[in-house]
């Protein structure tokens, strides 16, 4: 196809704007590998890309989209041949490099990495950047010595994205889960995903102490600032903690104390630049640990048509575990 369909975000003196339009194939950007795109999802950080509330793109125009799978329609990278169902995560995608909200992309086939053998494009995206990052949280705790035998562990922003498929993961390998929400209605499907017990989000939003009773062994953030000093402040001795998200905002007013006498650790978690190897194991895990029942019952479709909507629900806190974007 000579153009195909896509979602741009444009910026002019007057502001940012963003449409579903036709897209020229010869304005694509430089890549070794061209994409069938099949399937994309709806992550946090799209929303503040469609809606402009964050600067996460950086070059304009640009096809939104962080994240996506498909096949390979053409290639001279080395390890890649037409046929080969892929995935991408990040490497700018969507903020530099023409995204995933199209049906035809051209990337470097060394962002990519191959689709598990038994998980469909479809199911992929279901778990998406959200759920990738949840699975690099959940290494970075176990690398940390977490273990369920340790305690709880804390989910904060537990209905999102990240936290839904954190609460999934932590649960199938034998954690007590911890969910923390600013929406007490979503405690059933919480509970649900198998979340052991649910707290309001207010009890973590009041002015931080250096350090508060000990309540968990580890947790993982997708919230920032005022949340996660007070995650931070209630971590018990040796705890440690993986922060993988702002949408609370960017600052972290805490102190030293919980790092230098309670000896926690703050893991900072990366999706967009992350190793290929890590990426890899990554999505093996996501493969073997994680319940797709659990992500099937939590996941609506949308198509492309309706992405411009749904990101400016997401940013308003209205979006309840994933949305999966059909392509084509």
């Amino acid at each position: 196809m000579a153009t195909f369909k896509a979602v741009v975000v444009d910026k002019t003196d007057a502001g940012q704007t963003v449409r579903l339009t036709d897209f020229d194939e010869k304005d694509l950007m430089d890549g070794d590998v061209t994409v069938a795109v099949e399937y994309s999802t709806l992550n946090y950080k799209d929303g503040l890309a469609l809606t402009g509330k964050s600067p996460v793109v950086r070059s304009f125009p640009m096809i939104a989209g962080i994240d996506f799978a498909g096949t390979v329609e053409s290639s001279s990278h080395p390890n890649w041949k037409p046929g080969d169902k892929v995935i991408l995560n990040g490497w700018g995608l969507g903020e530099t490099h023409l995204g995933a909200y199209a049906q035809k992309a051209r990337v470097k086939g060394d962002w990519l990495v191959r689709l598990p053998a038994r998980m469909s494009p479809r199911e992929a995206m279901a778990i998406g950047t959200a759920g990738y990052t949840a699975m690099l949280s959940v290494m970075a705790l176990e690398r940390a010595g977490i273990v369920p035998a340790r305690g709880s562990i804390i989910i904060t922003g537990a209905a999102g994205g990240v936290g839904s498929v954190a609460i999934a993961l932590l649960a199938k390998l034998g954690y007590s889960v911890i969910a923390s929400t600013g929406r007490p209605s979503e405690a059933d499907y919480l509970k649900g995903l198998g979340a052991a017990e649910i707290i309001e989000r207010k009890e973590l939003t009041g002015p931080p102490r250096a350090l508060g009773k000990e309540r968990w062994a580890g947790g993982i953030d997708a919230v920032g600032s005022t949340t996660l000093a007070n995650v931070l402040s209630m971590t018990r001795y040796g705890g440690a903690i993986a922060a993988c998200g702002l949408a609370g905002g960017m600052d972290l007013p805490t102190t030293v104390a919980p790092f230098i006498l309670r000896g926690v650790s703050l893991i900072g978690i990366d999706s967009v630049m992350c190793p290929l190897p890590l990426r890899q194991e990554a999505w093996r895990r996501l493969e073997t640990d994680l319940d797709r029942g659990k992500i099937a019952a939590m996941t609506n479709e949308i198509a492309l048509a309706d992405v411009i909507e749904a990101g400016a629900r997401i940013v308003a806190g209205e979006v309840r575990g994933r949305i999966v974007v059909k392509i084509r």
